[in-house]
Formats: C-alpha cells, sequence, structure tokens
C-alpha cells in the first residue's frame, strides 16, 4: 500500500518498469535522472517529481541522496477530499505532464519522509492513519511550494479525476462516455461540463486523450504488434487504430516507434 526507497550514489534500474502507485522522486542531495514515458528529468538538490499510476519510469542515475515514495490510490484516497489534493495542481497528472518542483522548506521535506519510513518499519499502533497524515502534509507542501514558485491553482473536482482513473482501467472495453456517466452515477452532461472545465475538452476527447497516451506507452515499452495494442485499447480494427493514432500524433504508430528508438 505504502513504500519507502532509498538510493545513494549508484547506477539506476536495469530497465523501465510500470506500477500502479503513484510514485514521488525527492532529491535532497547531489542530483538524480529519471525516465518518465518518454522524457528525462534532472532533478538537483531540493526538487521533486511526481508520477502518476501507470507511467513507465525508470531510475537512470543517483549522484547524492533520492528517496521514492510509492503508494496506491487505495491507500490514500479515502474521501473526495483525498482524491482533490492527490491531484491537486496537476501533482500526479494523468495526461504526461510531469514537472520538477523546487520545494520551498527542503529539510522539512526530508524530515517528514524520514518519519514515513519510520513508520512503515516499525508499524506502531496506527501506522497507517499516520502515514496517511503525513503524505497529506507532503502534498500540502509540495501544492504551496508550486504557489510560491509562481503557478496557477487548479484544483479539480473528485468526479472528474474518478472519470479519468476509470477511463484507464478499462481502455479495453471501448466504453463510452454514457457507459461511464452510469458507472459513475451522474450523467453525461455533467461529464462534459467537468471535463470541459478542467481541460476545455470534452469527456470523449479526454477519452481520446488518455487513449493516445496509454498508446504511446504500450508502443514504446511492451513487446507488442500494432495490433495486439489496438485490441488492448478496444480498437476491434488495427487500421481504424492506425489513422485514430495518426490523427492525434501525426505519425503512424510504426513511425511514433521508429522515432522514440532513434532518441
Amino acid at each position: 500500500m505504502i513504500e519507502i526507497r532509498k538510493y545513494s550514489d549508484q547506477t539506476g534500474d536495469p530497465e523501465p518498469r510500470r506500477v500502479i502507485r503513484y510514485t514521488l522522486f525527492w532529491c535532497s542531495r547531489g542530483s538524480a535522472k529519471i525516465l518518465i514515458d518518454e522524457n528525462i528529468f534532472t532533478l538537483k538538490t531540493g526538487q521533486a517529481v511526481t508520477i502518476t499510476s501507470g507511467q513507465f519510469h525508470q531510475l537512470k542515475s543517483v549522484e547524492g541522496q533520492l528517496t521514492a515514495l510509492d503508494f496506491t490510490l487505495d491507500f490514500f484516497c479515502k474521501s473526495d477530499s483525498d482524491i482533490e489534493l492527490i491531484f491537486h495542481n496537476g501533482l500526479f497528472c494523468h495526461f504526461g505532464m510531469n514537472e520538477m518542483i523546487t520545494v520551498r522548506h527542503p529539510a522539512f521535506f526530508t524530515e517528514i519522509l524520514d518519519t514515513i519510513e519510520k513508520e512503515i518499519h516499525e508499524q506502531p499502533y496506527q501506522y497507517l492513519i499516520s502515514t496517511h497524515s503525513l503524505v497529506e502534509l507532503l502534498l500540502v507542501e509540495i501544492n504551496r511550494s508550486k504557489i510560491a514558485n509562481g503557478d496557477e491553482i487548479w484544483k479539480p473536482d473528485a468526479l472528474f479525476l474518478k472519470f479519468l482513473e476509470s477511463v484507464r482501467d478499462r481502455f479495453k472495453s471501448n466504453y463510452q462516455v454514457s457507459d461511464f456517466a452510469d458507472l459513475l452515477g451522474t450523467t453525461e452532461a455533467k461529464l462534459n461540463e467537468v471535463s470541459k472545465l478542467h481541460t476545455n475538452k470534452t469527456a470523449q476527447n479526454v477519452i481520446y486523450s488518455l487513449t493516445i497516451s496509454e498508446a504511446k506507452r504500450l508502443l514504446m515499452y511492451e513487446k507488442l504488434t500494432v495490433k495486439e495494442i489496438a485490441y488492448k485499447l478496444g480498437f476491434n480494427d488495427p487500421f481504424y487504430f492506425s489513422n485514430f493514432f495518426k490523427k492525434y500524433t501525426s505519425r503512424s504508430p510504426k513511425e511514433y516507434q521508429k522515432t522514440i528508438k532513434e532518441i
């Protein structure tokens, strides 16, 4: 449900990995290089980066001290306010908009992570409650840092985030907006309203955006044919999938794979 790993002056992971957890990397000293989907980030002292569940990532190298915090959605999101906090200001953005965040009070941030590690290791009475509160404090501190750094406040509501999670979990089912509305106990009109509010896109176009992001990950990291990827994403016709992908990326799936391999 929740885990902390620490790295010190070492080479990274042998290959990219994908976990259905939310991950935060924190560089307390030196620098660290991390691949997230198709982009490489170099964290410096006092910087953090968040990775949403389902993204591929690979720790390339650490020259100093790096801490990784992993937790599941079930562990953290006990209420709508928790769901809103985890995605506040795009912290764990479903659309692959990862960013490095400079934290205002790095010593305080490191202290919180050290306390979480101690709670997990010793497992005192009600430690899951305490670690939940400490993760909340981490996310609040990141949000305060982002605001202090000049970022605009972006606060999505829980319904929109449940919609994003539901889409990500059901690519193969080829659900339509009406299906997600039924699943979430709401209406198509409401899903369109919150989608336009937060992304300036219709709910259907949000589904398309998430599908394209997933297609890119599968093309980059999974040893699957274009036909197999098409079926995994709910397309009965691989040719239609290729046209869909090219419409939104200006490249065919095979052209995209070739471009990525050349980077």
